[in-house]
């Protein structure tokens, strides 16, 4: 049987539609904490979350408080009768959660891409009948992902959900990670058992774009989301740009809530979205190529080396038509487009 297919829906039936994670993107002290929750609209928000260990790209930056910081979770969960979630990293970490009886946790997109982390954590939580919930990895490899979800089943844990955070492919203006909204809805298609959740702070990066990345994600049938919410945002020691106030939250919660029936996907919007998404990746590419243009311009000029070589652009025409082969594309069609861009190319080094 395909392990995947042993995932408990069930667990993601007795919360609320849409299924609501809210918190800091860290605990920074008790006082942020217990404001933070005090002012989130329990109506709304059925788990409170905050990142008690912080995995940062350079060191020097604030990597979370530790373990006092579950301290303050069990805390806030006491006073206002709610459940508490936080990132485990590692098999420590998971041990840990696991002694301060923390209700969800959730594995983080850098642990998703090794598998031997995600099979030390799977062992560290084996058995479990905690909600586990994993990240997308960085990179666009949904084998990589899903394989991580297999670990944790190989290890008897049923109660998973997968988070959809978006994807590193490419620097985008737009979006902190990009999200791949196909590839995503292409696993709830087949694997209808699996709850999604959408992380729409870290697909955007960008506080602005928060309502618009959660109802993308709704209207596409997701399951939740988890959104990162701070009393005091712009003071943030993580992530300032992409956290909102609890009053924010509820106005985007409120417009999100009008319609709490789980809307029928609409497969034309997906498709036009995803088509969006790979023009913006090629707008990228060309202007990258541009940027090689005029570098390659400037090489061409100090050496006295002749702009337009038409070897070169024979022996590249040949090198596009055997791809085109290889991938079954009309080689006309490509060659048509690659004339306009040569042209600009040649545009930009005779300058």
């Amino acid at each position: 049987m395909n392990l995947l297919k042993k995932i408990n829906y069930k667990w993601i039936n007795k919360f609320s539609y849409p299924f609501i994670i809210a918190g800091p993107c860290s605990a920074e002290n008790e006082s942020q904490i217990m404001n933070t929750i005090k002012y989130i609209n329990k109506d709304y928000v059925e788990v409170f979350r905050a990142g008690i260990w912080k995995p940062r790209t350079k060191p020097g930056m604030f990597e979370g408080v530790g373990e006092i910081g579950l301290k303050w979770l069990l805390k806030a969960k006491k006073k206002y009768n709610i459940l508490i979630s936080t990132e485990i990293a590692n098999k420590e970490q998971a041990e840990i959660a696991l002694k301060y009886d923390i209700d969800i946790l959730w594995i983080g997109a850098r642990s998703t891409c090794n598998p031997f982390t995600i099979e030390e954590i799977a062992n560290s939580l084996s058995n479990t009948k905690k909600i586990v919930l994993i990240k997308n990895p960085l990179s666009l490899d949904i084998n990589l992902w899903l394989g991580g979800v297999e670990r944790l089943v190989n290890k008897n844990i049923f109660n998973i959900g997968i988070i959809h955070r978006g994807f590193t492919i490419y620097p985008s203006k737009t979006y902190r990670n990009i999200p791949c909204w196909l590839e995503v809805v292409n696993i709830k298609n087949k694997y209808p058992n699996i709850p999604i959740i959408c992380d729409p702070s870290h697909i955007t990066g960008n506080r602005k774009l928060i309502y618009e990345i959660s109802k993308k994600a709704i209207n596409f049938g997701y399951d939740g989301l988890m959104i990162e919410t701070h009393i005091d945002p712009d003071n943030a020691l993580s992530d300032a740009n992409q956290q909102i106030t609890p009053k924010n939250l509820t106005n985007i919660l409120n417009k999100i809530f009008i319609n709490k029936k789980k809307n029928k996907l609409n497969k034309l919007d997906l498709y036009r979205t995803n088509i969006l998404e790979i023009d913006k990746n090629i707008i990228y590419l060309l202007k990258n190529r541009l940027n090689t243009s005029k570098d390659i311009g400037k090489i061409k000029k100090k050496n006295n080396i002749e702009i337009i070589q038409k070897e070169k652009m024979l022996d590249l025409k040949k090198y596009y038509k055997k791809i085109c082969n290889l991938l079954d594309i009309d080689d006309n069609y490509i060659q048509n487009l690659f004339d306009i861009i040569h042209k600009k190319s040649i545009e930009i080094q005779l300058k």
